[in-house]
């Protein structure tokens, strides 16, 4: 008798995209007016992960379980999204002419070299997810 095999790793992140999304529409119905519209983004946009998992924990003391396992579900898009603002915040600011050192003094790194490596970490992160 064939045996079924190992979930492949496509599922799993399907799998987990359908997780998180399911936690997103959990989460935004649960936040309805109480997440704020911010100027910098559209009304028609939804909330990030960011501001979901904010409000779960505000919510925190009055959240039914399956709201905090929702916010967990989304840490990883939470993650990603506070890394790619991070990135933009360093191009920015290379782009308006800080200097490496400025910047790591800045971010509390303890030397430029350690911040450049960093923001290449970082853009590595990015090109392989």
């Amino acid at each position: 008798m064939p045996r079924n095999p190992e979930p492949s790793a496509e599922n799993d992140e399907q799998l987990q995209a359908d997780r998180e999304q399911r936690a997103r529409d959990r989460l935004t119905s649960r936040a309805a007016n109480s997440i704020s519209a911010q100027p910098w983004r559209p009304s028609s946009v939804p909330p990030t992960a960011v501001d979901l998992v904010q409000f779960a924990v505000w919510q925190s003391a009055d959240a039914e379980p399956d709201d905090l396992a929702d916010a967990l579900a989304l840490l990883p898009a939470a993650q990603a999204e506070v890394e790619g603002l991070e990135t933009g915040m360093l191009f920015a600011a290379r782009s308006a002419g800080l200097t490496w050192a400025q910047i790591a003094s800045a971010m509390g790194f303890k030397s430029p070299q350690a911040c450049q490596q960093h923001f290449t970490r970082l853009l590595e992160r990015r090109e392989t997810s």
